[in-house]
């Protein structure tokens, strides 16, 4: 009888560990099946951070216009689920929920919204991205810096959220307008002196090298007076007036203040000779797919001979 029993006890085990190499391997085999299993992607983003992508991204919250311009314009608006109250384009962008401003998102209703990808912008508070990163959410940051690092930004995006067909169409475009700018400006000799003013109050502030403001002037056909200073700077009324610049372009806050006969910059030739220019803001100081079309209005105001006719909507 023991005999028996043992028989019985030793089939019993070794079933037991039969039913346990069968299921290791069946749990392996599910777990290599294509489909069942979520990929993860390392992507570098432009703050120098190596960013886990898990799958493909179906909540994003922007947190810059620019953003969210280039996110609507890849074919992603189901997707937003939340914006900036400045996001304004495309005007289906002013229906998504709301994360409170640009500088001041709101972390609470960010963590609602239940994002898998948070899209951050040049302004965004770097705290403000560590935290949302340490609440386990993931944070994509976004710097551009010139037109060639604006196409390189929407690949990216697009590689990030399975847009790569939508963004070679999009980035072609831009670059054939880009293109027929500079086919016109790249060989020109006689390069007039441009100002830009990024706004007045407090404190008047320009755009240096290393901007995308710069190149917008450069393959305008002009001369940035600030190219010694590098990125977004505050400047002094005599740095600008010592350089006398022949063209002022201004953000639409600070045009009637650059217009003022009797202000501080009324002494320079851009004021004397009347070739003091602004246009909608949001083409020419968002990094976005429209900035082609604001280099078609610095060629505009820089070349007026070359480009006499304003861009078109």
């Amino acid at each position: 009888m023991s005999h028996i029993k043992r028989s019985c006890t030793q089939t019993f085990v070794r079933g037991i560990n039969l039913f346990l190499v069968f299921l290791t391997i069946a749990l392996v085999l599910t777990a290599c099946t294509p489909g069942e299993q979520t990929p993860v992607d390392y992507v570098f983003d432009d703050l120098g951070r190596l960013v886990a992508i898990n799958g493909t991204p179906q909540r994003i919250i922007s947190l810059a216009p620019s953003n969210t311009e280039i996110l609507f314009a890849l074919g992603l608006g189901d997707r937003v689920v939340g914006v900036t109250e400045y996001c304004n384009y495309p005007p289906e962008a002013q229906q998504k929920e709301k994360v409170m401003g640009y500088s001041t998102p709101d972390i609470e209703k960010i963590v609602a919204l239940d994002p898998d990808l948070i899209l951050a912008g040049y302004g965004n508070p770097i705290d403000v991205v560590y935290t949302l990163e340490e609440l386990g959410l993931t944070v994509f940051g976004i710097k551009t810096t010139d037109l060639d690092d604006l196409l390189n930004d929407i690949k990216t995006v697009a590689e990030i959220t399975d847009k790569e067909v939508e963004a070679q169409a999009l980035t072609s475009e831009m670059a054939v307008g880009i293109q027929a700018v500079t086919n016109q400006t790249e060989e020109l000799e006689q390069r007039p002196k441009v100002f830009y003013i990024v706004g007045h109050e407090p404190s008047l502030w320009t755009a240096g090298s290393g901007t995308f403001i710069h190149e917008l002037i450069e393959k305008g056909g002009g001369v940035n007076t600030c190219q010694n200073i590098s990125g977004y700077a505050e400047i002094s009324i005599e740095y600008v007036l010592a350089r006398d610049p022949e063209i002022i372009i201004t953000s639409e806050y600070s045009y009637d203040w650059a217009m003022n006969t009797t202000g501080p910059l009324a002494s320079t030739n851009a004021s004397q000779s009347g070739r003091i220019y602004t246009c909608d803001d949001d083409l020419v100081q968002r990094p976005g797919p429209r900035l082609v079309k604001g280099l078609e209005w610095f060629a505009h105001f820089i070349q007026h001979d070359i480009f006499p006719e304003e861009p078109e909507d």
